[in-house]
């Protein structure tokens, strides 16, 4: 989601084909977003499957050689395990991978468009229901899609600010873009 769209578009049309795909999925948040959902999902469930019955289970005999905490030692292997996974994949599943796709989001949306759009197909009667209640509910509580443009020309203008303070832009094209705004606003606008 926090790939630049104007960079995929221009990695697709130098030809990558995976940019191509990571387009297709930021056209269609709404599908991507229940696509992210479902295998968030999913992992958890297994995990909380295999945490709940495997690993609670073989951690509960080295409560039960403790006398003092032997009756409680099925609840404390259960805290413990849930506890671990919890962390794993909040560390694993959420914080680092958004860390890394934040670092680099055009390259990380290209490399992971195809396994989201396999995913996306295999779930496809799950992801049409789930977004099609996602809809359903925001037109219920009266929000319809944003027709707010992509970049404002305030966005445009402090984007090549920072371009020129980073040394992207030499001043003088800065000062020749700036120029551009001023003239913009000041000529007579013509008659339809």
């Amino acid at each position: 989601m926090s790939a630049r769209k104007v960079r995929l578009e221009q990695l697709a049309d130098r030809g990558n084909r995976k940019a191509h795909i990571a387009l297709r999925l930021v056209n269609a948040p709404n599908n991507f977003l229940s696509t992210v959902q479902i295998g968030i999902t999913l992992i958890g469930i297994l995990s909380g499957a295999l945490g709940g019955t495997t690993l609670a289970q073989r951690l509960k005999p080295v409560f039960d050689g403790i006398p003092s905490v032997q009756p409680y030692s099925e609840g404390i292997s259960v805290v413990i395990v849930v506890t671990f996974i919890t962390y794993l994949s909040l560390v694993l599943g959420e914080l680092l991978p958004k860390r890394i796709a934040l670092n680099a989001p055009e390259q990380i949306a290209c490399m992971v468009a195809q396994p989201m759009r396999l995913l996306s197909r295999l779930t496809a009667p799950l992801v049409h229901v789930l977004g099609g209640s996602t809809d359903a509910l925001l037109k219920l509580i009266g929000i319809s899609a944003s027709d707010e443009p992509n970049l404002t020309e305030e966005e445009l203008k402090v984007l090549l600010r920072q371009g020129a303070e980073s040394g992207v832009l030499e001043e003088v094209e800065h000062k020749i873009v700036q120029r551009v705004f001023r003239a913009g606003r000041s000529a007579p606008s013509s008659p339809s």
